[in-house]
């Protein structure tokens, strides 16, 4: 294997769109910008939360596939590891140090279930959500084959009508047939509500998660009336980590973009009726755009369209005014109203993207800025494994 190129070894402009010690006006756009200071205190925050409720904290990879952030997560918000979604993701994780690392999703293919089950091999606690009698088969004989030992969580639809199981038969069926299988050790439930998390009424949220809670309850209770230990429920997100936290079943939160935030997240209330972003989560991550074009008086053309960012929950927010907005994107251009011409070329901006999670997958760098100053490059280290 290669060793990891060092950012100071890179060309500005070519390999990299800034370097530490950088001023922050110099950074090449359109870039992804970390606020350092935000990104801190949001970590820590959730970390504080997570310890005084008795939680533990996985924090989602997918998020942000990064090493150096999970890393952060961990030194500062005492995250125990991280959640991933595909077996690429997890080896990244894995040989960049993380040492427990859940797949909170299924892993079917031969070849994937081959891989995952030699990354223990590398020192890491390895758990994999299972929905199917076949799966738990198919993981054993990957496991005794490389002499190691996977943890398996049972998956429970709760809601978000994707992946799991519906039933306390099934979920106690599935986890009798994990115990009983080499190489396998069954280590609890995995019963995430994804699909409520940006419902924007505090009151819909908790209305989720309260049938979520109910069937989740009763799983376990059947699990504990065949004498199955559950160790472990986790689930939870940054719309409805109170909800789980405060719920007498679950003992492992899985948020990822409380660190980031972003614009459809934003939107979300309280419970007293305030928007998240304003109050709860501060917004950390940017695309830091600059305008290449005001040939017409009332728009300027900025460089960060939609090769730049994920769009599928909207369009981005100008940061911090609200005499100028985003209104339309092509493939490399973001047209910004801007009624009083108050832009001119040059000008830099901060967009708040849509969704956090799809904008970082398609940049290579974060670059992390604190007093105005570039502090820090890391690379976007998951970005790409879809597989």
């Amino acid at each position: 294997m290669n060793a990891p190129v060092k950012p100071e070894e890179l060309e500005v402009g070519y390999d990299i769109p800034a370097l530490p010690g950088m001023d922050e006006s110099e950074i090449q756009t359109p870039a992804l910008v970390l606020d350092l200071d935000a990104l801190e205190r949001n970590i820590r925050k959730m970390g504080d939360y997570a310890r005084a409720h008795g939680m533990r904290h996985r924090v989602h990879g997918k998020m942000h596939k990064s090493v150096d952030i999970a890393k952060l997560q961990q030194r500062l918000g005492g995250a125990v590891g991280v959640c991933c979604q595909k077996v690429s993701e997890a080896e990244v994780f894995v040989r960049g140090g993380i040492k427990d690392v859940l797949v909170s999703n299924q892993v079917r293919d031969p070849a994937k279930i081959d891989r995952l089950a030699r990354l223990p091999k590398l020192g890491a606690d390895i758990i994999v959500c299972v929905d199917d009698l076949d799966n738990v088969a198919e993981l054993s004989q990957a496991a005794q084959k490389h002499g190691t030992t996977l943890g398996v969580f049972v998956e429970i639809d709760c809601g978000a009508g994707r992946c799991g199981v519906t039933t306390t038969e099934d979920v106690v069926t599935i986890a009798r047939a994990v115990q009983a299988a080499p190489g396998l050790t069954f280590k609890g439930i995995q019963a995430y509500q994804g699909a409520m998390q940006h419902l924007e009424r505090y009151e819909d949220r908790k209305a989720k998660l309260d049938a979520a809670i109910a069937q989740v309850k009763d799983a376990v209770e059947g699990l504990k009336a065949e004498g199955i230990a559950c160790e472990l429920v986790s689930g939870g997100g940054t719309g409805s980590y109170y909800f789980e936290s405060n719920s007498g079943v679950y003992n492992e939160l899985q948020c990822g973009s409380y660190a980031f935030m972003d614009a459809d997240y934003g939107r979300i209330l309280d419970k007293d009726g305030k928007r998240i972003d304003q109050g709860e989560w501060e917004n950390a991550f940017f695309i830091l755009t600059q305008v290449m074009s005001h040939a017409k008086p009332d728009r300027a053309i900025c460089d960060a369209g939609l090769k730049a960012q994920s769009v599928d929950s909207g369009l981005p927010v100008v940061h911090g005014r609200d005499d100028v907005k985003y209104v339309k994107c092509s493939d490399e251009h973001g047209v910004i109203e801007d009624p009083q011409g108050v832009l001119k070329v040059g000008d830099k901006l901060k967009l708040v993207p849509g969704h956090c999670d799809p904008t970082a997958n398609v940049h290579d760098w974060y670059v992390g800025v604190r007093g105005g100053k570039v502090e820090a490059v890391w690379p976007v280290s998951a970005r790409g494994k879809a597989f």
